[in-house]
This record gives C-alpha cells, sequence and structure tokens, in this order.
C-alpha cells in the first residue's frame, strides 16, 4: 500500500475518531418543535378538559384532596401474566402498574419496574378518562377527575375477565366504563353513556396521560428520545420535556382554549394516530380508533410541573333514550419489539414500531435488530445472534471487501516498480504522481478501493450502537461467564486482575474508569494491533507512530461502551483478518504477521536502548 493509499485510510479513520469524540462531548441542538393551540384548562396538577363553549364552568381539585380522596375509596386490582397493580376508583384512573418480568436492576432479587404512580407519590403518572361537557350539558353532568365510581360486577382486572365502573349522575345520564387487557400490555377501554332524561345531551369522550415532573432516570443522551411522542396521520413527533416546558400558546385558538400558566400544542388526526410518554425501555401511549377522528394535544402546566398529553374524541349527541360508546386503546408497559410489531400490524396501529427510536439511520437499525431479533430467536443467546450478525454483515460487504484486498494484494506486488518510480522521479512530485498514477491505470488497480470498507463500516457501527442502545431485548441479555448484561459495559477490571483481587473496580462515575478495562476490551485492541501485522509498518514516521497507537486509542475509547458493541467490533475484526490473509495468500502474497509482529518489538527495543 503506497503513502496516498495510507494517508486516504488515515485520514478517515481519523475523521471517524474526530465526529465520534465531538458528538459526545457536544451533542447536537434538538429540533425546535412546531406548534399549535390545545384545548385543556389545568386544576392544580389535575387534567379537567374544558366545555367547547365557553360558558361552562369549571371545578377545581388540588392534588392533596386527590391523593386524600384516593386513600378514601376502593381499588380494582389487575393481575395478568405481565403486569400487576390497580386501578383507583377516584375518577377510575389507571394509577398503578408494575412490569413483571422486568428488575430494576440486574439481581432478580431487586424490585421489579413501577411504570404508573398515583398522586401523591413522587413522580405520579397515570391514566384518566372522561367526558367533556358541551352545549347545555353542565360540567357536573359528566364524570370527571374526581368521580367515584362503582364497580359493576366482577371485581378483578385480568387477561379473561374485563371490568366495568359504573356512575350515575342522578339526572338521567348513567356512564359505564368498561376496561378490559390482554396478555401484554394493551388495555382496550370502552366509555359508554345512557341518556334517560328528556333532555339531548353533548358531550366528547376524552383519554389523558399525566405525569408530574421529569422522570428522575432520565438517560439524557443524545441517540435516544425520552419524552412524548404522537404519530398525526402520516406525521411524527418528537417533543422532549425541555420542548414541552417551551412550547408556543401565543396564537388566538391556544388564547381561547387554555389558562394562564399552561401552554399546549394541538394537532387535528383525522386518518389515524396515538400520543403518549416514551421513557428509554418503557412507554404508555392512548390509541383512539383508526376510524375515529380526535384533537391530539401535549401540555405542560408550569404551577404544577405536570406534562400530560390526551386525546379528545369528537363530540358526540346523545338523544333521549339513546346510548353511544366510544373504544379507545391504552398501550402501558415494554417495548418489546414483537409486541410492538404484532400490535401494528394485527392490531392496526399505524407505524406503532416507529415508538422504538430507531433514529436517522432507521433504514440500517430496523433490519440490522430484525435480523438480529431473528438469529436470536434461532440461537438462544444475544450475545452470540450478535456475532452472527456480524457474519452476516460481513458476508453482504464481502464483494467489496473481495475488491478491496485483491487491489491491496495487487498493491504489493506492485511494490517494486512503485519504488523504482520513486527513485527515478527524485524530487519531482508531479512526475511521481503522473507515472504512479499511469502505473495504476495499466495494472487496473484502484489504490482508494481499501477505503471503501472502512467507510461503510461507520454507518454500520452507529446504527449497530443505537440498536444495541435503545432496544429493550438487549437489556439485561447474558452472553458467557461474566458477561451477563450485553447493554452494559465489560464489569470485568484490570485494576482489580479481573475479579483476582477482593476491592471493587471503580464505577463508570469515576474518572478512573476510563482506564479500568475489561476483559472484551482489551481482545478488542489485540485484534485491531493483529489485524495491523498484515501489513508492513508505514515508512513515515509519523503515519507509523499513529497507526501503532491506534488499537490502543480504540480499545481506551470503547472500554465503556456497551459489551454488545465490543463483541460486535472484535467478531468484525477477526472475520477481517481471516478474510484479508486468505484473500492476500490466494494473489501469491504471504502476509508475514509474525515477521511483522517481531520486526514491531525488536524496533521498540532499539528505540528504548
Amino acid at each position: 500500500m503506497d503513502d496516498q493509499n495510507k494517508n486516504l485510510i488515515f485520514a478517515t479513520v481519523l475523521s471517524f475518531l474526530v465526529i465520534t469524540g465531538w458528538m459526545i462531548m457536544f451533542p447536537p441542538a434538538d429540533p425546535a418543535p412546531v406548534t399549535t393551540p390545545a384545548e385543556q384548562v389545568e386544576a392544580d396538577g389535575q387534567v379537567i378538559p374544558p366545555a367547547p363553549t365557553s360558558n361552562n364552568a369549571t371545578t377545581v381539585a388540588t392534588a392533596e384532596d386527590v391523593s386524600q380522596q384516593q386513600a378514601d375509596v376502593g381499588r380494582v386490582d389487575i393481575d395478568t401474566p405481565e403486569l400487576s397493580g390497580s386501578i383507583s376508583l377516584l375518577g377510575g384512573r389507571l394509577d398503578d402498574l408494575k412490569l413483571k418480568a422486568y428488575h430494576v436492576e440486574l439481581s432478580k432479587e431487586s424490585d421489579i419496574v413501577t411504570l404508573l404512580r398515583p398522586t401523591g407519590e413522587p413522580e405520579a403518572y397515570y391514566a384518566l378518562y372522561g367526558w367533556t361537557p358541551g352545549g347545555q350539558t353542565a360540567l357536573e353532568d359528566v364524570p370527571g377527575p374526581t368521580t367515584i365510581w362503582s364497580v359493576e360486577g366482577n371485581a378483578k382486572l385480568t387477561a379473561e375477565t374485563p371490568v366495568t365502573l359504573r356512575w350515575d349522575n342522578g339526572n338521567g345520564l348513567s356512564f359505564r366504563r368498561t376496561i378490559s387487557v390482554d396478555e401484554n400490555f394493551m388495555f382496550t377501554i370502552e366509555q359508554s353513556v345512557q341518556n334517560t332524561s328528556d333532555q339531548t345531551h353533548r358531550m366528547a369522550p376524552y383519554g389523558v396521560l399525566a405525569r408530574h415532573g421529569e422522570p428522575s432516570d432520565l438517560k439524557g443522551f443524545f441517540i435516544l428520545h425520552e419524552g412524548a411522542l404522537r404519530q398525526n396521520d402520516d406525521k411524527r413527533e418528537y417533543f422532549k420535556y425541555k420542548h414541552l416546558r417551551d412550547m408556543d400558546d401565543s396564537d388566538e385558538i391556544s388564547k381561547r382554549w387554555s389558562t394562564p400558566g399552561l401552554i399546549a400544542d394541538a394537532k387535528k388526526v383525522t386518518e389515524g394516530g396515538w400520543t403518549g410518554f416514551t421513557d428509554h425501555y418503557w412507554m404508555t401511549v392512548l390509541i383512539p380508533d383508526e376510524q375515529q377522528a380526535f384533537s391530539s394535544v401535549f401540555q405542560y402546566a408550569e404551577n404544577s410541573d405536570t406534562f400530560r398529553t390526551y386525546a379528545q374524541m369528537e363530540t358526540l349527541t346523545v338523544a333521549p333514550g339513546e346510548k353511544q360508546s366510544v373504544e379507545t386503546r391504552l398501550f402501558a408497559g415494554a417495548k418489546e419489539w414483537q409486541t410492538i410489531r404484532d400490535y401494528e400490524k394485527s392490531g392496526n396501529v399505524k407505524n406503532f414500531l416507529d415508538t422504538i427510536d430507531w433514529g436517522l439511520f432507521f433504514f440500517l437499525t430496523k433490519p440490522i435488530f430484525a435480523v438480529l431479533h431473528w438469529l436470536n430467536a434461532v440461537i438462544g443467546n444475544m450475545g452470540w445472534a450478535i456475532i452472527g450478525l456480524t457474519l452476516v454483515i460481513k458476508a453482504v460487504l464481502f464483494p467489496l471487501a473481495y475488491k478491496s484486498y485483491v487491489s491491496m494484494a495487487k498493491m504489493k506486488e506492485l511494490q517494486p516498480q512503485m519504488e523504482a518510480l520513486k527513485e527515478r522521479a527524485g524530487d519531482d512530485r508531479t512526475k511521481l504522481q503522473q507515472e504512479m498514477m499511469e502505473l495504476y491505470k495499466r495494472e487496473k488497480v484502484n489504490p482508494a478501493s481499501g477505503c471503501l470498507p472502512i467507510l461503510l463500516q461507520i454507518p454500520i457501527f452507529f446504527s449497530l450502537y443505537k440498536v444495541i442502545f435503545v432496544t429493550l431485548e438487549l437489556r439485561h441479555a447474558p452472553w458467557i461467564g461474566w458477561i451477563n448484561d450485553l447493554s452494559a459495559p465489560d464489569p470485568s477490571s484490570i485494576l482489580n486482575l479481573f475479579g483476582l483481587l477482593s476491592y471493587a473496580p471503580p464505577g463508570p462515575e469515576s474518572l478512573l474508569a476510563i482506564i479500568s478495562l475489561g476483559v472484551l476490551p482489551i481482545i478488542l485492541g489485540i485484534s485491531m494491533w493483529l489485524q495491523q501485522k498484515l501489513n508492513p509498518a508505514p515508512t513515515d514516521p509519523t503515519q507509523a507512530m499513529i497507526f501503532a497507537w491506534m488499537p490502543w486509542v480504540f480499545m481506551f475509547m470503547l472500554g465503556q461502551f456497551a459489551s454488545g458493541l465490543v463483541i460486535y467490533w472484535i467478531a468484525n475484526n477477526t472475520i477481517t483478518f481471516i478474510q484479508q490473509y486468505t484473500i492476500m495468500r490466494s494473489h501469491g502474497h504471504k502476509p508475514d504477521v509474525l515477521g511483522n509482529v517481531l520486526k514491531t518489538f525488536k524496533r521498540k527495543s532499539k528505540d528504548a536502548s
């Protein structure tokens, strides 16, 4: 490989390092959201949608009032294969939900994940349903956040047995709310109203997700979206919590519907959509019927630091003797790829798989994870599935890699002629470049072809990093031995001789973590170093020094990355080494790996003396 080709490869790799470091230290700013008005009022931390007309009064219930009332009313238990918790009869709110299959920490003795919490607890987070009155219907005629419901029939929600809540307003309107749940994470809520009065009533059903304050476990990493998200017909929007705080409520419609201290953003959805909140691995999403038009609203209440998203359906006219009902769904659970994919395909939830943050390289991250998921199903271990994925990627890229390695082998064969050209040209660099280009053309060699596989590896590397970071299936997934969480760094450390010494290595929050290398990062550095030894060291001293340091720089840089990503990089280096060695041998060039290694040590020994 001539100096020009080495310079190109060096520039490419150096650019990769610079871009990676820059993105980690200076993450790009999030785009400012497009804002539109809202249709909601604030009741000191509680959600009470307003009537469609301006002459309706509203009642106010403080968070303390709600917390006290919840203690005085009953609850309906929830028990399914995946979920446990309860529904408060105060407002019929779903505010107590735990995920049975997921633990907060790696240990099975740790607490299971709590998704929803009632008002009065830290980081309260709940789903609430109700009706917005319209026309001559008064606010007290419809159920709201503080309505006390009664249970009709079965008093325990399971995957086989739904629960029906009932409330009668005493003026001829009888409301029922039937809640059912499948064996995974999807609730179905049917809201109905029976009019036995002699007066026509108008009202609109709604569903609300409320979150008091930002979650304390926010990752805050630029490659992961945490906050609100929604699908509006064919458009999808993402709002981080800081964006919800900065929404613009200056337009006329927002002024008409909002109150002081409340800012909001609303969109009209007519062709299917959803709205909700997403965390790293869990989410809650309101899903109106795909045939039902609704208003999708994001809100932030400054005085109570409450984030809300709600879906308000079209206003219904309920004539005397008539019954009206609306059915909506609520996803509350883990972002399991297969489960969400099934809801999208068989449940007709539009673009639901995009609730997982696939990023800008979605055209790579989606198929990469689909293959990884399939390999995991076949092999039964996500670590070996990553190695299998590496084989698949290398097989797909092999034609390009083959041309690259063949070109590199031919470059080796041309070394004597190139050296002769350098001697003849002397200090005339222009003449040397012209004659070298003629040599390349005559021998049909492309000196830059060796860079193409490296350039292709960069987006693949970032895509796999994204997949490993955002997908739930890698969380707490073991591989072999000490690697028991592929989404976390290698837990072993050279600082305690990989567990031989009794003290614990420094955690990731310590500055010493960068030198607390585990077994996998060290193997990574060695694999890169051996890969370099397929070729002699560059003749230029500066290039030789940079190439010599590069494996160890990568070793420290990736030392605190997820184990799954390091396994991929090691497998990639190993396969690349075998491919390059085999192709070079098939073209008559025998790489002297051992000789190049010995030369490195001899040179260092000579320099030291």
